[in-house]
């Protein structure tokens, strides 16, 4: 099923969305989308979703289980509290990728903004991932909980560092690979950077072998080179803020 997008207000366009996943549409395509937000928010099951255009804010914000692809870039709040599902993202996004993310993967072939991962957590069998093609800003990771970050550094064009500053701060829980040296100054507090082992190639490879299809990349050409890890050395940092 097709829907048009163009000119649609973000409320009516998702509606639209809504009551098609009501009647049963389980392969829908928006097309001339141009920032209307809440695409996915709160969808369960097996439904995929394919975005022509740039969708607006918390795209896939609390969805439960569909898959989204956008052909472009994408905005802020991408899989804002996500349970489960997929979005992948042929491009570019903007802050706060991530936020408070319980499950699912996040794929973005791009770059992304600040405060990327924050508030990740896992729970059970619910494990969220993020993985990002190009850099990060500021605050990667910050009170991150649990769940996995890959970021791989492969925009050669860009010329600044891989992470921004302030990685991890807060960070309690979780792993994060960065595929670069990343120098102490960057790092939180909370947070030290080791070498990989065995356990963690297997783990890398694992999540990188789906990213890698989605974009046509060389898996063992990425996974060959020199990752770091990053993991928090507390697991509660903030013990003595508490009375208890």
């Amino acid at each position: 099923m097709r829907i048009d997008a163009k000119g649609l207000h973000y409320k009516e366009l998702n509606e639209l969305i809504h009551q098609a996943v009501h009647s049963g549409e389980k392969d829908i395509i928006l097309d001339n989308i141009n920032g209307q937000r809440y695409i996915g928010a709160g969808l369960s099951g097996g439904i995929k979703v394919t975005v022509n255009g740039v969708p607006g804010n918390d795209l896939a914000a609390f969805m439960d289980g569909p898959t989204i692809l956008v052909n472009s870039n994408g905005q802020d709040g991408i899989g804002n509290t996500m349970n489960a599902g997929k979005v992948v993202v042929d491009g570019d996004v903007g802050d706060i990728v991530g936020h408070s993310m319980r499950g699912g993967r996040i794929y973005i072939k791009g770059s992304a903004g600040y405060r990327i991962g924050i508030h990740m957590k896992a729970y059970k069998d619910l494990y969220p991932v993020i993985i990002i093609g190009g850099v990060v800003g500021d605050f990667l990771g910050e009170y991150m909980a649990g769940g996995l970050i890959i970021v791989l550094g492969l925009d050669k064009k860009i010329d600044r560092p891989i992470v921004g500053d302030y990685c991890g701060t807060g960070m309690h829980g979780g792993v994060m690979y960065i595929r670069n040296d990343i120098e102490d100054y960057q790092l939180g507090k909370e947070v030290r950077k080791f070498k990989l082992d065995n356990e963690d190639n297997k783990l890398l490879r694992r999540y990188l072998k789906e990213y890698c299809a989605y974009f046509s990349l060389d898996l063992k050409e990425i996974t060959n080179s020199n990752f770091k890890k990053l993991i928090p050395t507390s697991e509660r940092p903030y013990g003595k803020l508490y009375a208890y």
